[in-house]
């Protein structure tokens, strides 16, 4: 879908809105629940207000021979860098970092290049499912503002964070924040002027973008001020090799150790990546109610590791999907789903042959696709405390409709071969937009094949 096309939210919407459709989620971490023909009623609030079975009761939309599945939660994107998706990702972070994402991140912080962008890459995510996204946007108070504005106006829940750098070392002279007041002054301006524009969609996230791009005093600055004003935090935590060692020898001890010491590790912080987070730092960040972006493509370029999922939900850490935005080269969640599952039995099986094969890999590792889809729903929904995720009465109608048997797509179900479990499978490992008949946030279609 380009710009031109995407669709604006409804200005107004009918008392009550009924669809009817086979319902597929996950409403806890090993269930995979199938409601057949479910009719669901919206209120004009854009809330469920009742789901039954009945068969019989007329419907605004039939969506009868479609699934419905809740909305994606994409909990890490890099916005600016969205123009150089699929680029450079034979190189080592540290490297991509300064040679491709830095320079065109540094684009962005033009508002007419930003205006061009956003509305691409965030009516790109819709039409994938994505109903809500966790932003990294650039240095510049302006054109992070737009960013937040594109997600009001065409639909998406958003947490948008001016991305705070300033280290004189890890951040090149030509981006990045003067100095630390700077660095605080600039992220404040960004909360307020987010804030501003009272979208019941669209809340500031506090951004310090890595512990090696800020100064001990931003990290400082930041944790207070997110403490002051309430809104949540993101930054990427034990990445890479690179990244990881590099905090630890500048503070001996971990991310997570030296994050919750500058007040940054709270309820709701998501910490991108975490692939070589250990059980000491899977205990404080459970302890502190914050949790992971798990990203498992991006990891396969970048972290050295495979972020072991199972064992951090095992220790009660909150864990969502993130597509990394451009370390990821796949923009859509469902995809990510699927290379969760794959990077977990990777990790459970080893990659080296040359050993023993009972010696190789990390027992009890594994993740199902329903767990994977439950990260990509419920998960994200949970690190970022929103009611969104599940498709229940008094919950925002957040969904997504999906087409099976398209002319010409990969995704066709057999009634003869396929089950419930066999056809959430198909859905979540094949279907792309072209299968994505119509997507809604809050009630509104944003997203689709026709208007509401």
């Amino acid at each position: 879908m380009t710009p031109d096309a995407a669709i604006a939210p409804d200005e107004a919407m009918p008392a009550v809105t009924r669809y009817r459709a086979t319902i597929m989620q996950t409403p806890t971490r090993h269930k995979l629940e199938v409601r057949t023909n479910a009719v669901i009623e919206v209120d004009a609030s854009g809330t469920i207000a009742a789901i039954s079975t009945d068969d019989h009761r007329p419907v605004d939309h039939d969506y009868s021979n479609a699934v419905l599945l809740p909305g994606l939660v994409d909990t890490h994107i890099h916005a600016p860098q969205w123009p150089q998706l699929g680029t450079g990702l034979d190189l080592p972070l540290e490297t991509w970092l300064f040679e491709y994402t830095f320079p065109i991140e540094s684009q962005l912080t033009d508002p007419l290049v930003a205006a061009r962008v956003w509305p691409s890459m965030v009516s790109t995510l819709l039409a994938h499912g994505t109903t809500t996204a966790v932003y990294y946007a650039t240095v510049d108070v302006e054109t992070t503002t737009m960013l937040a504005a594109t997600c009001a106006e065409l639909g998406q829940r958003g947490f948008v964070g001016r991305v705070a750098m300033d280290h004189p070392i890890h951040t090149p002279i030509w981006y990045r924040d003067d100095d630390p007041s700077v660095a605080i002054s600039r992220s404040a301006e960004s909360i307020r002027q987010i804030q501003s524009l009272d979208s019941e969609l669209v809340r500031p996230i506090v951004t310090p973008r890595f512990i090696p791009a800020c100064t001990n005093e931003t990290l400082a600055g930041l944790g207070q001020l997110a403490q002051e004003t309430g809104v949540l935090v993101q930054t990427h935590c034990s990445e890479s090799d690179w990244e990881h060692h590099h905090v630890i020898d500048r503070f001996s001890m971990t991310d997570t150790s030296a994050l919750d010491g500058f007040g940054l590790l709270q309820a709701g912080t998501v910490l991108a990546h975490g692939d070589h987070l250990d059980g000491d730092d899977f205990s404080l960040i459970a302890a502190r109610g914050a949790g992971v972006a798990h990203c498992p493509l991006s990891n396969s370029y970048f972290a050295n590791a495979v972020f072991p999922a199972r064992r951090a939900l095992d220790a009660g850490v909150k864990v969502g999907l993130g597509t990394d935005i451009a370390g990821g080269a796949e923009p859509g969640l469902l995809r990510q789903a699927a290379h969760a599952v794959t990077v977990s039995q990777m990790l459970e099986d080893g990659v080296d042959a040359s050993l023993p094969a009972d010696t190789r890999g990390v027992a009890d590792s594994r993740l199902s696709i329903v767990e994977a889809f439950y990260l990509a729903t419920v998960g994200g929904a949970g690190l970022l405390n929103l009611n969104v995720g599940l498709m229940e009465v008094g919950r925002p109608f957040d969904a997504f409709v999906v087409d099976t048997n398209r002319t010409n797509s990969a995704l066709q179900v057999w009634a003869d071969v396929d089950d419930d479990a066999r056809i959430f499978e198909k859905v979540v490992r094949l279907a792309t937009p072209s299968d994505i008949r119509d997507v809604f946030v809050h009630g509104r279609r944003v997203s689709g094949s026709e208007r509401a």
